[in-house]
């Protein structure tokens, strides 16, 4: 399997997973939040599509997820919900992490063998993308494990870093 193939099977895996977990959660803010990182590898994966097709001119805008999570986080912590979540549900989000983590280090370890520079830019691109995504599943674990205590989480009031 070459490259592009593996890095569009990994994005495609990323987005059915997401797309499962809005079905077995019950918060809609949970929910939303589970759709912006499925529709971000869509994107992800059509840049690469088109990468694999030698288009130089291919490239990944930058998305807004997490201020637009931020703000969901804090919708939701406003009213007050008590989050019963069992522990495999966590072990969902943090099965998320592991496959976002998959990717980065895939995208870090590719930039360094393609030669096209503009496929290198991409490469490094999608890699900052994916670490958002760890970087918010970090925060979606701690936020369904401890609500009460997230909002002070000095990481993300500092989304800007990201």
């Amino acid at each position: 399997m070459n490259i592009y193939k593996y890095a569009m099977k990994l994005e495609k895996d990323s987005e059915n997973y997401y797309r499962e977990l809005v079905d077995k959660i019950e918060d809609v803010g949970l929910k939303n939040i589970l759709k912006m990182l499925a529709n971000d590898e869509v994107k992800h994966y059509h840049i690469i599509e088109q990468m694999m097709k030698t288009d130089v001119s291919a490239e990944l805008a930058e998305t807004e997820i997490l201020e637009n999570a931020k703000n969901i986080f804090i919708k939701i912590k406003g009213k007050n919900l008590v989050f019963d979540f069992d522990l495999p549900q966590i072990n969902f989000y943090r099965k998320a992490q592991e496959m976002e983590e998959k990717s980065y280090k895939f995208y870090i370890k590719m930039s360094d063998k393609v030669e096209i520079e503009s496929q290198k830019k991409i490469f490094l691109k999608l890699a900052g993308e994916e670490k958002k995504h760890m970087f918010l599943l970090e925060n979606l674990v701690e936020f369904v494990s401890r609500p009460e205590t997230w909002i002070e989480n000095a990481e993300f009031n500092h989304l800007d870093d990201y």
